[in-house]
């Protein structure tokens, strides 16, 4: 009920329901096993939604450690948390420190998955798009490039998600000034996109505009 709620944006109402669930889990299982991180998670993730960043931090690290204790540093858990904690960092404005975090999970997802998985080509796509944020285009490309060819491998090439990179692509093509290569990567993730998720979808849509403001700078 309370990730109904966070979904339905009713936050004030799901707040209340995750505390409660982590209070009896920690009643009946001890304060430190792997459903209470997996509840600090998840009060973590709300917090973040509704933007409440400073709250939110303590709970991701104390999910991280809980996991790395209890299950080892090379579990899909622990992946998942260090992913968690680099979005906020990032939300944050903090990519310095958000860097590392997506570096040491895109390494566990390596060894637990092999190279070419694509858990392992989202993580890909979670470090170019930091790199990209940091302005480093020449380190982010490779990672965008890699992480398409593998979801075109793994996925097929009419994958909702190979539109997703894409989109990043041509994203970083355009800060880059590369507005006839981007147009391209665009043109394709709209196709995909359109007809994968429909018109409507916010994906879509996202695209959608990209394509036309980049038309706009071009005209």
């Amino acid at each position: 009920l309370a990730g109904l709620y966070e979904l339905m944006g009713r936050y004030d109402q799901a707040e209340p329901l995750y505390q409660q669930a982590l209070e009896i889990r920690k009643q009946l299982l001890g304060h430190h096993h792997p459903d209470i991180a997996q509840s600090l998670n998840g009060l973590a993730g709300l917090y973040e939604s509704m933007g409440h960043y400073d709250q939110a931090e303590p709970l991701y690290q104390q999910a991280l450690e809980m996991y790395k204790q209890l299950l080892g540093h090379h579990h899909p858990s622990v992946a998942t948390s260090l992913n968690n904690l680099a979005g906020l960092y990032e939300l944050m404005g903090r990519y310095e420190q958000a860097e590392p975090l997506h570096v040491e999970a895109l390494e566990i997802k390596k060894q637990l998955l092999g190279h070419h998985h694509p858990s392992v080509a989202t993580s890909l796509n979670n470090l170019a798009f930091l790199y990209q944020s940091m302005e480093r285009y020449d380190q982010a490309e490779p990672l965008y490039q890699q992480a398409l060819e593998m979801k075109k491998q793994l996925l097929d090439h009419h994958h909702p998600s190979v539109a997703k990179s894409l989109n990043g692509l041509a994203l970083l093509y355009c800060n880059q000034g590369r507005y006839d290569q981007a147009e391209a990567l665009f043109v394709q993730a709209l196709e995909i996109a359109e007809q994968k998720l429909g018109s409507n979808h916010p994906n879509t849509v996202s695209i959608r505009k990209n394509l036309e403001s980049l038309r706009d700078i071009k005209k």
